[in-house]
């Protein structure tokens, strides 16, 4: 074939992938930064002998499925929310306590657990382990909810734990409340059928993380640190199980976090005299900061894509990118890696992931104005103006980068720029196979769900992990939700659900991680590494 005669086949295959959407080219992104070579994932841990960990059946009777459930509705019912750093439902957080001692009676009551209040709110408990030479662990989650108003268009009221089609809907279902419960149910559940842990570990409630977790997270760790406690790894939300939204995999991809990205929220402002209405100065505040703005939405970062975690991501997923429905086309196309490799590396690909939401958080640091304020009367001009911006950094990035981005593309010295807060992108914690808290993760995904296909990936949101980072080199952000399209923009918005079989499924995955985590070691590896 010749030079152009190659080029114009490959001009015909883009046009073909960019009628597919952005959505489908996440997952066929997974070629993107492939190497010559990469590890074959489908040989790898589960397919070498585990000792044996899993004693104990998830046997429930219809009446504990029942109490299950309706623990969970309570849990929802109480309106723990954020509202502000200084305006938490503080009377919420402490019927949160009650019910959690009334919900769970035998994890208060044993021998085994050790519990205290941190920060008049925040739980923190210690299961001791029969084996205190093993390196204990950590899973997170937090009690707070962001606010949800009765006059939104909710299907059921948002804090009904109300019911429909299978799903439980209200605001908490999935941050943070299932895990929450899940784990904690699950150890009540072990707890009742005589269970042991022989690697101890700890369940850590934060009650403040939807405004930052600098009361509830931050002081559980100082309690932590003080008795010199660190952890194997550590859990918590994050990403999950998507299910059909990466088009043109091999069924669903549970997504283990292996970072978060970092955060910085900046106040952009302008003064200058006031003056009339009738007599307006060539330019005004409102018009100064607003051109400013405006410079930041024209300009954004630069393009990170295949930088940080998600090339993992990429490797892991290539082997099950090898067909792709085209809904303009109405036929199955298939492509070879080498044929992949060659249209991802096209920047019109990229391009496509930038006009997506979605997408275009795994591509770059993200720039969001958020605020805008000015003005106090229709005929005065506006002696100061305030906007601002919140921007999500990517794991290739770093805060003083961003910081001189935004300076040198506003450019106005005119324009003052103050940082509220911001931190840095997380380090990435291992999840090669040598990895025991993302290996044992993994082993208890697959357990439940052998036809998962089980990757690292990068969380664009932040945590209460990120408290905890002086304590451990491993921690994943990873809950087994699964999520179908659209489920994503129900967090933190209207008609959050989960389904009953979901939340079920939670308990189950908490109860089995608890009993895989009692292994001394990993097993060696039998994975082998080939040419594509």
């Amino acid at each position: 074939m010749t030079d152009t005669g190659r080029k114009l086949r490959i001009v015909k295959m883009l046009k073909i992938l960019l009628s597919c959407g952005a959505l489908t080219l996440v997952a066929l992104l997974t070629a993107a930064s492939l190497r010559t070579t990469f590890m074959d994932v489908s040989a790898g841990l589960e397919r070498v002998p585990w000792d044996k960990t899993c004693n104990i059946s998830f046997d429930i009777d219809p009446d504990q499925r029942q109490q299950l459930l309706e623990n969970f509705k309570e849990a929802i019912r109480i309106r723990t929310v954020s509202f502000s750093r200084a305006d938490l439902n503080t009377s919420a957080l402490r019927h949160f306590d009650s019910f959690l001692h009334k919900a769970f009676p035998t994890v208060f009551s044993s021998s085994q657990v050790k519990h205290e209040l941190v920060a008049n709110y925040s739980h923190l408990f210690w299961v001791q382990g029969s084996r205190p030479e093993l390196e204990p662990y950590l899973l997170l989650a937090h009690i707070d909810v962001v606010p949800a108003s009765e006059s939104d268009a909710w299907d059921l009221p948002p804090f009904s734990a109300e019911e429909k089609d299978g799903f439980i809907y209200g605001r908490g279902t999935v941050d943070d409340k299932s895990p929450l419960m899940g784990m904690l149910q699950a150890l009540e559940f072990l707890l009742l059928k005589g269970y042991t842990p022989q690697r101890g570990f700890y369940i850590g409630l934060g009650h403040d993380e939807e405004v930052m977790g600098n009361d509830g997270a931050l002081n559980i760790v100082r309690v932590l640190k003080a008795r010199g406690v660190k952890f194997l790894f550590i859990l918590d939300e994050g990403s999950v199980i998507m299910d059909g939204i990466l088009q043109g995999l091999d069924g669903a991809a549970a997504i283990i976090a292996t970072t978060e990205k970092g955060s910085a929220s900046l106040k952009l402002s302008v003064s200058m005299p006031p003056s009339h209405s009738s007599m307006p100065p060539r330019e005004t505040t409102i018009g100064i900061l607003a051109s400013a703005v405006k410079r930041l939405e024209d300009n954004p970062m630069k393009r990170l894509f295949g930088q940080g975690p998600e090339s993992g991501m990429l490797e892991h997923l290539a082997h099950t990118v090898k067909t792709m429905k085209c809904l303009n086309y109405g036929s199955d196309l298939h492509f070879t890696t080498s044929v992949l490799r060659v249209l991802f590396s096209n920047a019109l690909v990229i391009r496509v992931m930038e006009r997506n939401e979605t997408t275009n958080a795994l591509v770059r640091t993200t720039t969001a104005v958020t605020m805008f304020n000015a003005g106090v009367k229709h005929n005065v001009i506006a002696s100061y103006a305030e906007a601002f911006v919140n921007l999500r950094i990517h794991s290739a990035h770093s805060l003083k980068e961003v910081l001189e981005f935004v300076e040198s593309t506003i450019g106005d010295p005119r324009v003052k720029i103050d940082i509220v807060e911001g931190f840095d992108p997380l380090p990435i914690s291992p999840y090669d196979e040598t990895a025991f808290g993302y290996q044992l993760i993994k082993k208890t995904l697959l357990d439940l769900y052998p036809s998962v296909t089980v990757v690292p990936g990068l969380c664009i949101a932040n945590t209460d992990s990120r408290h905890f980072k002086d304590l451990s080199g491993a921690i994943y952000r990873f809950a087994p939700l699964w999520f179908k399209p659209g489920d994503a923009q129900r967090i933190h918005g209207i008609n959050e659900r989960i389904s009953k079989e979901n939340y079920e499924g939670l308990v189950r995955f908490f109860f089995t991680l608890l009993q895989n985590c009692d292994i001394k070691k990993l097993p060696a590896s039998h994975s082998s590494v080939h040419e594509l």
